[in-house]
């Protein structure tokens, strides 16, 4: 029996959490021997500070943007290896204690912090498992272990170029695109029976953000028929709802992937912002990737590196000359071929592996 832990930070449904769940859920699955637990480690730490700390997050992301931008960059993003020692102070003793109470065979860290707390214990020999960093998003920022972990998912071929840089051994990196469920990269070909697009809008789940503004903008003609994943943001659905507007059908939370998986394949493309596991599944679905905002921090940077490899389209929706309608039926009418031709490219690349394989060959390979 294989012990596997998860690390993911705070309870927000981030992709942190998403990616961990994907893995554990293709593990359990398998039917193999994995026993998996999945442990936030502020709530672990400090109970109910976590939702003190998600609450300033999200107040903080959405009310100064710019602010939490430059002190992320100024943070996280000098391209130094640095000691962070409040995070040891605060996070250590009690990361040793999770560890010595799970006893896990192997360590998943698809969060920077408990990346790098793992990272120290094992500098300094305190547990002798197998630590796995697996990045969820286009960008490893410098809080991340790397010297004394022991394997790296990461999410693209430019990425391990940036990791073997730093001295890893490539035999120690495999590029897996940002793990989603297996549902999701199931190829499927839509039948173009109906006239109409339909265009899947996505990104308010957490309240934060300008989903509500874009809306206002589309001014549907009835060309598009758009569907509005509101996740658990009542308002946002309700918002939506009293539009009245007979091209605007807001969605209440899915949990099923099943039916998400549907919504994807009925789709022809996505209004979205660049959340690393979002952009994955709609990647591997090749739909067109419409980007309305980008939050400050991770998903700036993920943006920058989708731009650069022709991976979306930035709606501008801000500009008030711009007709957002009229710009992506443009696209969708003369690019789709070639959007799907760079999506190919791009996964040409990955490791053809699946991460079930890949756990097995590293467990029983340890």
């Amino acid at each position: 029996m294989y012990k596997v832990l998860f690390l993911p930070l705070l309870q927000i449904p981030t992709g942190h959490h998403h990616v961990a769940d994907s893995i554990r859920e293709q593990l359990l699955e398998s039917g193999k021997n994995f026993h998996c637990e999945k442990v936030d480690i502020i709530s672990h730490c400090y109970g109910k500070w976590e939702s003190f700390v998600s609450s300033f997050y999200l107040h903080w992301i959405h009310l100064s943007p710019a602010t939490y931008s430059r002190i992320y960059q100024w943070n996280a993003v000098k391209g130094i290896s640095k000691r962070y020692y409040i995070y040891e102070r605060l996070f250590l003793k009690k990361v040793l204690h999770l560890l010595a109470a799970y006893e896990p065979n192997m360590v998943v860290c698809t969060h920077a912090l408990p990346s790098y707390l793992i990272n120290q214990i094992k500098k300094n020999h305190q547990w002798q498992g197998i630590a796995l960093n697996v990045y969820t998003d286009y960008f490893i920022n410098d809080l991340w272990g790397m010297d004394c972990i022991d394997y790296h998912f990461v999410p693209s071929d430019e990425l391990k170029r940036q990791l073997l840089k730093t001295g890893i051994d490539p035999k120690r990196i495999f590029v897996t695109g940002i793990p989603v469920h297996p549902k999701f990269q199931q190829q499927y070909v839509k039948e173009s029976h109906n006239s109409r697009i339909t265009m899947l809008i996505s990104g308010g789940n957490m309240g934060a953000g300008s989903i509500m503004k874009v809306i206002e903008r589309l001014e549907p003609s009835g060309k598009i028929f758009y569907k509005v994943l509101c996740g658990k943001n009542h308002q946002l659905f309700s918002s939506i709802k009293k539009l009245k507007n007979p091209y605007v059908q807001p969605l209440p939370y899915i949990s099923s992937k099943d039916e998400m998986n549907r919504l994807y394949e009925e789709a022809d493309a996505i209004i979205t912002k660049p959340g690393g596991v979002t952009i994955s599944e709609c990647l591997w679905k090749k739909l067109p990737i419409f980007v309305y905002e980008a939050l400050p921090g991770q998903e700036e940077f993920n943006f920058r590196f989708l731009q650069k490899h022709a991976l979306v389209y930035d709606l501008c929706y801000e500009n008030p000359k711009m007709h957002l309608e009229s710009y992506m039926l443009r696209i969708l009418n003369n690019e789709t071929k070639e959007i799907r031709n760079r999506f190919e490219s791009f996964y040409r690349g990955l490791e053809k592996r699946n991460i079930l394989m890949l756990f097995e060959d590293i467990l029983e390979g340890s």
